[in-house]
């Protein structure tokens, strides 16, 4: 029987040599939570002097091992901030969100994510990637979200897994967005690609081909009219802060499931009359910082529309049937919000029926025009 001194001696060896005082990241590691979590009575058995010690039973489990810096817990590593030039090894198979966000990586290689199957997240926002693998994104057959902005990317990576859901690729230096780019990615919902220098001649016929998004954005960008050819299942369309002059005819005719439309900021000066008719379900417009001298023709028939953002144009009449029908009953929601304010319309010569079918006059905003 070994005397106690040499017991607690030997106790302090085991857990020198265990494997989780390697662990390089500031973390509580196994042998912590296992020491703390004995109670007097259980380190009482761990240290009795009866016939068959608790020192021969104790085992090391099999720990995974975590990349040297990252922080890991519940199927999450963490390796952001930390400078990476590349991705790092051994992460854990079982990991379901892998962090590298805010590094320094300029290249995805074939093997970086091998074995990574039960991967469900992937960021890689923020670091200086040029260059992707055709294969670097085959090993994950489950992942759902990727973020990938804040990159040097030129075009849309190849490959991407079928299982993807999200995407979101803003910032980068996309300039084109190829035929067939998202080929296989029928349960993708949703795709954010703002902020990249992209024109509308960037998007090849067929670029969206097979989407069956629900929420598009390309903000930030370089386009001068709607692009064609985008996903006709949309709810969401925001395509604020580009070169868009105009509103024609034909550009919102295949897009009748939208209840968003973002607009703003942009130089818009005519949109067509009946070009809002193709859009029966929507909700919220926004057409806010343009050069509008008129409020849209067709808002009175959109039967849902409930809001309107027009501040920040160069309106200076509201007629008594901008928005409103005339008939009892026709609109099927009220409107809860209409912004006009920073127009050069004379608020006091508005007729209070032009306003009839809002819910209450604080939906209203008129505000002063300053030139």
């Amino acid at each position: 029987m070994l005397p106690h001194y040499s017991l607690l001696l030997l106790l302090c060896v085991v857990r020198l040599h265990s494997p989780s005082s390697a662990l390089p990241f500031e973390q509580r590691g196994f042998w912590d939570f296992a020491m703390d979590s004995m109670d007097s009575g259980g380190m009482m058995m761990m240290m009795r002097d009866e016939e068959g010690s608790g020192v021969d039973e104790f085992q090391t489990p099999d720990m995974p091992t975590c990349p040297f810096g990252c922080h890991c817990q519940l199927r999450v590593v963490q390796c952001s901030d930390l400078g990476l030039t590349e991705v790092p090894k051994n992460i854990p198979q079982d990991t379901k969100f892998l962090d590298l966000q805010n590094n320094r990586i300029m290249e995805l290689k074939e093997d970086d994510f091998k074995g990574l199957t039960h991967l469900y997240g992937l960021s890689l926002r923020n670091n200086h990637i040029s260059k992707v693998h055709s294969r670097t994104f085959v090993p994950l057959k489950h992942m759902q979200k990727l973020y990938f902005s804040k990159n040097l990317l030129t075009t849309i990576p190849k490959n991407l897994p079928a299982s993807l859901i999200e995407l979101r690729i803003h910032e980068n230096r996309i300039k084109k967005v190829a035929a067939g780019a998202f080929t296989g990615l029928g349960s993708m919902n949703c795709i954010e690609m703002g902020a990249n220098p992209i024109h509308n001649s960037g998007f090849e016929p067929g670029a969206f081909k097979g989407l069956k998004l629900n929420y598009l954005r390309i903000s930030e960008a370089k386009l001068t009219g709607v692009p064609k050819d985008l996903p006709d299942s949309l709810h969401e369309l925001h395509l604020d802060h580009n070169e868009i002059q105009a509103i024609e005819l034909e550009d919102l005719s295949r897009y009748k499931n939208l209840y968003r439309l973002g607009l703003g900021y942009n130089h818009i000066r005519h949109i067509e009359n009946g070009s809002m008719s193709f859009l029966p379900r929507l909700r919220e417009l926004h057409l806010d910082n343009n050069r509008l001298t008129r409020v849209p023709k067709g808002l009175p028939d959109m039967k849902y529309l409930q809001v309107v953002y027009l501040h920040s144009n160069n309106i200076d009449q509201v007629g008594v049937d901008d928005f409103c029908p005339r008939g009892f009953g026709m609109k099927r929601a009220f409107y809860n919000g209409i912004s006009l304010f920073a127009n050069p319309v004379k608020y006091w010569e508005v007729q209070p029926a032009a306003f009839r079918c809002v819910s209450n006059r604080l939906s209203i905003q008129f505000g002063n025009y300053k030139k």
